[in-house]
Parts: structure tokens; C-alpha cells; sequence
């Protein structure tokens, strides 16, 4: 069977702390694979936050995931401390690639490397939309 590989950003712009809660522990007693899921999620939201953004308002308009991918490297365990480090890449007309690499915080060990894509989105009239230009703007600034 073939592996999902991604190839991941040498530079992050963003990073961000989430403690594995026990409600985050699968039967195996490690981080479940739907709880990494859940943290790449809350992690978006918050490099969202941070450039005063929202899933629903980048620049007037929505985003809306087209797809995830999860590589898993190691386990996580009740009380770690995971950091998840934020790029974005692959921008294309309609949206771009985002990146997280999720870390032990204590360890520095690499737990999984996840990608998301999406796209931008007017949720009134439910079509596809171009990426904004100032949202682009601002995060190759940061790059």
C-alpha cells in the first residue's frame, strides 16, 4: 500500500500550544487519529485569530476545507503539551495548502504532519470565489 507523504514547509509562521485532554485518548491510551483532526482545526482557527480573522470573514469572505491528510509519527499522551506550527502554501486561484506540524512540546518530537486545503467561499451564494488579495498579501508578508 502506498503512503500519503507531504512534503512539508521549511518555515512556519505561526505556532500555537494544545494540551492532549484525556477526552483526546483513543483505547490504545494514546492521541486518536479524530482528535489530531480536532486539533489541526482549533489551531486554524487560532492563526485565523491572530490576523484577525474568522473561518466565516477573511477579507468578506468564508473558506470551506476541500480536503486533510495526516501523516502520524509518534504517540501523544494525556497531559503533552502539543505545539502545532502554521504555513501556508500552494496558493492557487481559489484557494491554498495549509500546513501544521505537530510537535511534543516538552520532547520536541515530530507526533504528525497534517495538510489541509482550502478554498474561499461566498456561503450566501454558496460558490467557489477567488483567494482575497489582501489575505494573500498578508500572510506572504509573512512568510
Amino acid at each position: 500500500m502506498a503512503r500519503i507523504k507531504i512534503d512539508m514547509p521549511d518555515h512556519y509562521a505561526f505556532s500555537t500550544e494544545i494540551p492532549v485532554r484525556i477526552s483526546d485518548v483513543n483505547y490504545g491510551g494514546h492521541l486518536g487519529n479524530d482528535a489530531v483532526l480536532s486539533m489541526v482545526h482549533e489551531a486554524r482557527i487560532r492563526y485565523l485569530n491572530y490576523y484577525h480573522y474568522t473561518e466565516l470573514d477573511v477579507e468578506g469572505a468564508g473558506i470551506i476545507m476541500t480536503d486533510s491528510a495526516i501523516v502520524y509519527l509518534a504517540e501523544g499522551f494525556h497531559g503533552d503539551i502539543v505545539q502545532i506550527d502554521i504555513a501556508l502554501g500552494d496558493f492557487n486561484k481559489y484557494g491554498c495548502d495549509i500546513y501544521y506540524l505537530l510537535s511534543n512540546k516538552k520532547t520536541g518530537k515530530e507526533i504528525a504532519h497534517a495538510k489541509t486545503g482550502i478554498v474561499f467561499f461566498n456561503y450566501d451564494e454558496r460558490k467557489v470565489i477567488p483567494v482575497p488579495e489582501k489575505f494573500k498579501a498578508v500572510i506572504q508578508k509573512e512568510a
